[in-house]
């Protein structure tokens, strides 16, 4: 994806912005649909613009099944999505941090994720502010107005990296940001109508009916469009349906008649589909039943959590019963305690303080319960978190829960890097990323937690141990993301943490199959020849 030209843009963008596999089922059904038009798609490289009636409206897990699709269909299919706000993040392949989301649209399309997938990347760190990632690499840190001022910038950006994606695919799937309905958004877009109309896209729009309202969500982000913006919609896909499709026939037939735009289909609800989340953490505080049975493991869900994806093997595990605990609710009695990463871990520190974590560590400490930190998370388990740079808070010295001894100082520079290696543990093979910006030094590290083999990003300055594991054996600190991904990884911690005979369990495998489930029903319920009409328009 001619990455010279791509990092030398890059740079010219953060110069500027200082002075301002799937499995072959439902495949024939498909192929029918698509095969004729494959040898066209090739030439025309054609995309569609998938746009939500919300947020949440399942933009992401569409485009996940349309990517799974075409890959069956044998096509060379991207995902891409000109903007998009999370704190889940990943390294992508050949280094830069994009969306997760976009990752796991790529794993759908049987492709390696690339930063041209998701150019721009907002990351929150306060309630009016985000850091800014432009083709992977940090430009920036902006609140709210700002960044409309400097929407043209990423624009550019976007603009560069889509061009690159497109020459590369037969098709392109784009997926908007929030709804195109944020009229006081509309000026400068660059993540919905705005990229469509500068890249001339058909869009389809997608309403949930889950929630209610479903009529007057397509009905009311139409009227918010402008006329122009209205004949770029090619149709409707409704979302998460429940009960008898006959009853709502009718609301469909008189949804067709009053927009003249056509409901291409109906995606009924899905339950037990295991796929990322993009940034919300999931609804549900306890995912089994037996809460009192299963092996209980606890996050305090804070307020700049990141990377919660990390938790997701767990989540699945079926001996584990997994909480995330708000500030409103008391801290249960707990096996495993994991603090997870932070965009913000001067915050987050005295958010623990303030709702009392710090005690409870101590107590769930004293009682012989075991602790993992991850990246924030274990800088928060240090001595002190200095800031000398003041890049996440004004007081250069934060005092930390002073459970490991080490201290913590933030740089400028952010580390990204996909690493691999063993849990010293019991040497368990473990492969996950790192994204931080921060140096960590002390005695604790000399009981190292994870023997790291070399990456391909930098293999000079790969060290090789990675984080701490107490004197007393209760505390496992690690900067590695995806620390449970691998399934012996998994079983291993969860044994050191006191659960006997852990089931080694493949999250990966039902990420898989969650994407094959999905892209069999959207294949059964969505009209593809009228959706691929509408691609080749």
């Amino acid at each position: 994806m001619e990455d010279d030209d791509r990092l030398g843009q890059a740079g010219t963008i953060r110069s500027a912005a200082r002075k301002v596999s799937g499995r072959p089922s439902r495949q024939a059904a498909l192929e029918c649909v698509m095969h004729e038009t494959i040898a066209q798609a090739q030439r025309g490289n054609r995309m569609l613009m998938i746009q939500g009636t919300a947020s949440s409206a399942g933009k992401s897990t569409i485009v996940a099944g349309l990517c799974r699709l075409a890959k069956r269909a044998g096509l060379r299919v991207s995902p891409f999505k000109p903007q998009n706000m999370s704190l889940n993040s990943v390294v992508a392949t050949g280094g830069g941090e994009m969306s997760r989301a976009q990752a796991w649209q790529a794993f759908a399309a049987g492709v390696d994720p690339h930063t041209d997938m998701n150019p721009i990347l907002l990351k929150p760190n306060s309630s009016i502010g985000s850091q800014v990632i432009i083709q992977g690499r940090v430009a920036c840190t902006l609140d709210a107005r700002s960044y409309q001022q400097y929407k043209p910038i990423a624009m550019r950006a976007a603009l560069d990296s889509f061009r690159r994606i497109r020459a590369a695919s037969d098709i392109v799937f784009i997926e908007g940001a929030g709804s195109p309905a944020e009229v006081n958004l509309r000026h400068a877009d660059i993540a919905n109508m705005g990229f469509a109309e500068a890249v001339d896209c058909p869009v389809v729009l997608v309403a949930d009916i889950d929630r209610g309202g479903m009529f007057a969500q397509v009905i009311g982000t139409l009227e918010c469009l402008s006329e122009r913006e209205r004949a770029r919609i090619a149709g409707v896909l409704i979302n998460r349906f429940r009960g008898d499709l006959s009853l709502l026939k009718p609301g469909i037939d008189w949804l067709e008649a009053k927009t003249r735009k056509p409901v291409f289909g109906v995606i009924p609800y899905l339950h037990g589909l295991w796929l990322d989340q993009e940034d919300d953490l999931p609804a549900e505080r306890s995912t089994r039943a037996a809460a009192g049975k299963a092996f209980m493991v606890v996050v305090p869900a804070l307020p700049h959590l990141s990377n919660h994806t990390d938790f997701e093997p767990l989540r699945a595990h079926p001996q584990v019963d997994f909480r995330y605990v708000r500030a409103v609710d008391p801290a249960p009695a707990a096996d495993l305690i994991i603090l997870p990463g932070s965009k913000n871990v001067h915050a987050d520190l005295l958010w623990l303080r303030q709702n009392g974590w710090d005690t409870y560590l101590l107590r769930h400490l004293r009682y012989g319960g075991k602790v993992i930190g991850i990246c924030g998370g274990m800088q928060m388990l240090g001595r002190e978190l200095r800031d000398p740079h003041t890049i996440e808070s004004s007081a250069s010295i934060e005092r930390g829960l002073n459970l490991l001894n080490f201290i913590t100082t933030l740089q400028p520079e952010k580390r990204l890097a996909n690493v691999s290696g063993k849990l010293l543990l019991d040497q368990a093979s473990v492969c996950g990323y790192e994204i931080h910006m921060g140096k960590t030094h002390g005695p604790a590290l000399q009981r190292p937690a994870i023997r790291l083999e070399h990456s391909s990003e930098d293999d000079d300055a790969m060290p090789c141990y990675d984080g701490a594991i107490s004197a007393d054996n209760q505390i496992f600190a690690t900067y590695l993301h995806g620390l449970f991904d691998a399934p012996a990884a998994c079983c291993a911690l969860l044994e050191w943490a006191g659960l006997k005979n852990a089931q080694c369990f493949d999250h990966d495998h039902r990420r898989q199959a969650s994407i094959d489930q999905l892209a069999d029903v959207m294949a059964k319920n969505i009209n593809l020849n009228a959706l691929w009409s509408a691609v080749q328009r």
